[in-house]
């Protein structure tokens, strides 16, 4: 049997030929050789067809209702829950919308559920005013402050308060081997006399003392050497924790606006992966009907049928992707669990960065919070090292003390053959003290654990010189990278909104031809992917736009340093930070966003 080009498909004959060694243009095969091409081929698909029997029994079945595990075919209501549109906006004067910081989720706030919208200045203002990691940055400017304040008083003398209350309560028994008469004082001291003591007496007695005593110490440094090094560090640290505080409003900054950003990208994936579907259902629907009136083959059904499965499962990923960011949006401004927000601005362009490399260089070195506490910290080095080495040195102390004091003495039981006239039963003694001096001391050895210390301290003073050297590099290299993946957007988004068009006009010319049974099916579904893909491709360009934008502005902007300060979320640079460059024709195209508003049941709407 012999086999003509005409007799097969084309693509069978391209094999064969193929097989056989020969080419299009090459004399026709032999008999035997095609019918052994042809054999040999069929020996294959039917390998194939195997295969792919034994790959699919490895798939999960569908449920059977005989108990076997099956897959859902509906989306479940967690991810539906999640991907609800807002009910209302959210009020970022609410002090209801953060949790108490020791506060963990119930099950009643889980269950309410609430979408609530944003803008992204407003999330920005939501998030300075409630976000932990800041909140923990504003108290550490506290106790800095609180810190400098209290070294402060070394330069103040100090005065204590000295009170005493006591009681003490006492016997005594007395013994004379010799009494008083051997002394020839006569009178009183002879027998029968008062203060007659015979030898051999004896004699008992119990005392009671109440005593209370007050007083004040004053303590002054006259000569300190470390005083001095000790506020300086102090006010260093200071000045460290502040800049570190603007250095988080600016990191805080740029997290919420990239976050806020991707739920914008989420949202508008999801527009656009449910438009891509809607179109396969009407695609599908021409395609049924074509089928019905024999006009294309049941290969163009089952293609649709596989597209249409392939974008429903787009579509499920895009509404899981936005209902993380949505939750990611929410963790970082701190909600409570029962709120979920999303974007209420449409995705627009941000205005055009206004400064050059050069000059957003360095302006990003000038008054950069980062590297102001990389200094501060090392400024706090060094005045601790003074501080440390000032205790080799001499300190003299003045010191000055006054006090009262009250004591009352009872004593009763007394007992024995003597003694008695000479005892009191309630004796009180008053009196006071005063007394000042100087105090001087000077460590003269301490076997080099001061200079030591000095050593170590130095060497942190090194170690935050090239932690400084490292950050400034870090700076640039972040700068330049959002600067120039910033124009690479800019040039990218003009590209992808040229391909838009183009690819809009090529799916409605596709899809007229194939109603018109002047084009495949598969040019259609090639057209309408590449439709998609430009869609896809317009839309990150324009957020990465926006993206880089945040990025080029947490090195520049300007922030406070102190808590208490005013603080008003920005989305642009002040006036008079950089004379402005000129617009790039990309940069200067209309800051409109076909994507927000995709057609609903066909992407070839405009």
């Amino acid at each position: 049997m012999t086999i003509s080009r005409s007799s097969l498909p084309a693509f069978l004959l391209a094999i064969a030929l193929a097989n056989a060694g020969a080419s299009w243009a090459g004399p026709e095969p032999k008999p035997a050789t095609t019918e052994a091409s042809i054999l040999q081929l069929e020996r294959s698909w039917a390998r194939l067809d195997q295969e792919l029997r034994v790959l699919d029994q490895l798939l999960p079945p569908p449920d059977s209702g005989a108990g076997s595990p099956g897959l859902p075919s509906e989306i479940g209501p967690a991810l539906l829950r999640a991907n609800r549109p807002p009910s209302a906006p959210i009020d970022p004067n609410d002090p209801a919308l953060a949790p108490p910081p020791l506060a963990l989720p119930t099950a009643a706030n889980l269950a309410q559920g609430r979408v609530q919208s944003l803008s992204l200045l407003q999330a920005l203002a939501v998030a300075y005013a409630h976000s932990p990691e800041l909140q923990e940055q504003r108290l550490e400017v506290a106790r800095s402050l609180a810190d400098l304040q209290a070294r402060l008083g070394r330069y103040w003398p100090q005065i204590e308060a000295l009170a005493g209350l006591g009681y003490d309560q006492s016997g005594t028994g007395f013994t004379v081997p010799s009494g008083n008469p051997v002394l020839g004082f006569g009178g009183p001291f002879a027998p029968g006399g008062a203060f007659y003591v015979p030898t051999g007496a004896t004699a008992y007695l119990n005392q009671g003392n109440r005593s209370v005593a007050a007083g004040l110490e004053l303590r002054y440094a006259l000569v300190d050497f470390a005083r001095t090094p000790v506020v300086q560090e102090a006010r260093a640290r200071l000045k460290e924790s502040r800049s570190r505080y603007a250095n988080g409003l600016r990191r805080l900054q740029l997290a919420v606006s990239e976050t806020y950003y991707n739920l914008q990208r989420s949202d508008q994936l999801v527009r656009i992966r449910d438009a891509d579907l809607r179109n396969d259902l009407v695609i599908l629907q021409d395609v049924l009907a074509l089928k019905q009136a024999g006009l294309v083959p049941r290969l163009d059904l089952l293609r649709r049928r596989a597209i249409e499965a392939e974008s429903q499962e787009l579509l499920t990923q895009a509404l899981a992707d936005r209902a993380v960011a949505r939750r990611r949006l929410a963790t970082l401004l701190n909600l409570e669990p029962g709120l979920t927000p999303t974007a209420s601005d449409p995705v627009q362009l941000q205005p055009t960065w206004p400064l050059d490399l050069e000059t957003s260089l360095l302006g990003a070195y000038q008054g950069n919070p980062e590297l102001e506490a990389v200094l501060a910290t090392r400024e706090a080095l060094a005045r601790n090292q003074d501080a440390v080495a000032a205790q080799l040195l001499p300190k003299l102390s003045f010191v000055g003390q006054a006090s009262g004091l009250s004591n009352q003495t009872s004593q009763w039981s007394i007992s024995g053959d003597c003694c008695g006239t000479t005892v009191i039963p309630i004796l009180n003694n008053n009196g006071y003290d005063w007394a000042v001096g100087l105090t001087f001391r000077w460590l003269l050895f301490d076997a080099g654990s001061t200079a030591a210390q000095v050593r170590s301290l130095a060497r942190q003073q090194e170690a935050q010189a090239q932690r400084y050297a490292a950050q400034r590099n870090d700076i640039r290299l972040r700068l330049e990278q959002a600067f120039f993946e910033h124009e690479a957007s800019l040039a990218k988004l003009a590209s992808a909104r040229r391909a838009v068009a183009a690819s809009l006009e090529g799916f409605r010319d596709a899809r007229l031809r194939y109603r018109s049974g002047l084009s495949d099916e598969t040019t259609l579904s090639l057209t309408q992917d590449r439709l998609v893909q430009s869609l896809v491709r317009r839309l990150n360009a324009t957020i990465d736009v926006n993206v880089t934008y945040a990025r080029l502005l947490r090195e520049l902007l300007p922030v406070p340093r102190d808590p208490a300060a005013p603080l008003q979320p920005r989305l642009d640079l002040p006036q008079g930070l950089g004379s402005p460059r000129p617009l790039s024709p990309a940069a200067g195209a209309p800051a409109s966003s076909p994507i927000a508003q995709p057609a609903k049941g066909s992407l070839s709407a405009p």
